[in-house]
């Protein structure tokens, strides 16, 4: 039995609105959901498992209909789905009441559910949010019944607010696998168990790959793997610079990591290291494709100590660095120096 485990992937979300990008990335989000779709029906998937959070909020009736409509054209596919804490079912939820086609099988009670495949022998398990959050640890005790030869949990949370969970509880379950939801960077959980990640990323500290896992289930077990889809990546770089760096160094620089690293991904930069004491950066112009997210200015000004010494001997900025100069480079008493002396600096100027 061959499956695609997949979860968070957000449909409705428009990542870093505001941007001029945003609108484009709200639809690649869906792009990516019927690629997955269509993944199903080229390999002949016999399960497509979603472990909550299709939706980014309570979905559209056509954002359903639109939805039901690509799984009602699987051939093949089976469909069992979650809703999570972002497209929780409310009473006024049209989750509640909506009609699926034949092929997709939701576990929309807040209770455990089952939905049953006797052709495969197969049991696959999971209840629904029915509120944003739910702090209790409902899986620790979510054994598998052992009423089929294969049964797989459908399961969403992993944080204190979300369904608290722990590895070792998980594998004692007793479940061929346990697809997971909720956490947005895909990662094994235990020996049975694996949150799929976000399909998309869909926030700037999502970062690293995103995809789906594709699984077989057998007589022998459960052998999974994850595999990257998404269009573009958020990157996180730290850009060390040095007393001698200008803007156009600078701009030249991000230029060419963002030239290497691709430039449909998206970036928050951090300038670390000693710049001219007389430099001032200005980050408004060094986004050269429109893919900066953020850069965050952590340098330090560079000052010419033993020129200050000499200038300063009689004064307090001079006493000031000459308690403090020997100390190494790099280190925290160092740093202190350089900040004291910018703030004394700045109290000359003043």
């Amino acid at each position: 039995m061959k499956f695609i485990h997949m979860a968070d992937v957000h449909l409705g979300a428009e990542p870093d609105a505001g941007k001029k990008y945003s609108g484009q990335r709200k639809q690649e989000i869906w792009d990516s959901f019927l690629g997955i779709v269509n993944v199903c029906e080229k390999e002949r998937i016999d399960f497509l498992f979603i472990a909550g959070d299709l939706f980014h909020r309570q979905p559209l009736m056509r954002e359903l209909k639109e939805v039901n409509y690509l799984f009602s054209k699987l051939s093949y596919t089976k469909v069992v789905l979650i809703a999570g804490n972002h497209d929780y079912i409310k009473k006024d939820s049209y989750y509640a009441t909506f009609s699926w086609a034949d092929n997709v099988f939701p576990l929309f009670g807040e209770q455990m559910q089952c939905a049953a495949f006797e052709e495969y022998d197969l049991g696959v398990y999971g209840f629904s949010y029915h509120k944003r959050e739910i702090r209790q640890p409902l899986y620790d005790t979510a054994a598998a019944p052992g009423k089929f030869r294969h049964e797989i949990l459908l399961a969403h949370g992993g944080d204190e607010k979300h369904i608290p969970v722990k590895r070792e509880k998980l594998d004692a379950l007793g479940y061929d696998y346990i697809a997971m939801g909720h956490i947005h960077k895909p990662q094994t959980m235990g020996q049975r168990a694996a949150y799929a990640g976000a399909l998309e990323p869909i926030d700037k500290n999502d970062t690293g790959q995103h995809g789906y896992i594709k699984g077989l289930c057998s007589a022998q077990g459960v052998r999974i793997k994850f595999v990257p889809c998404a269009k573009r990546e958020y990157i996180h770089k730290k850009i060390e610079v040095d007393k001698d760096m200008t803007n156009a160094g600078l701009r030249e620089k991000i230029k060419a990591i963002i030239d290497e690293c691709g430039g449909e991904n998206l970036y928050k930069l951090t300038l670390t290291g000693f710049r001219g004491a007389e430099m001032i950066f200005l980050p408004n112009t060094m986004d050269v494709y429109g893919n900066i997210l953020e850069i965050q200015d952590e340098t330090k000004p560079f000052y010419d100590l033993e020129r200050l010494v000499l200038r300063n001997r009689d004064n307090l900025l001079g006493k000031y660095i000459e308690s403090l100069q020997d100390f190494e480079e790099g280190s925290v008493e160092q740093m202190a120096l350089y900040e004291g002396v910018q703030a004394l600096m700045d109290t000359k100027r003043g």
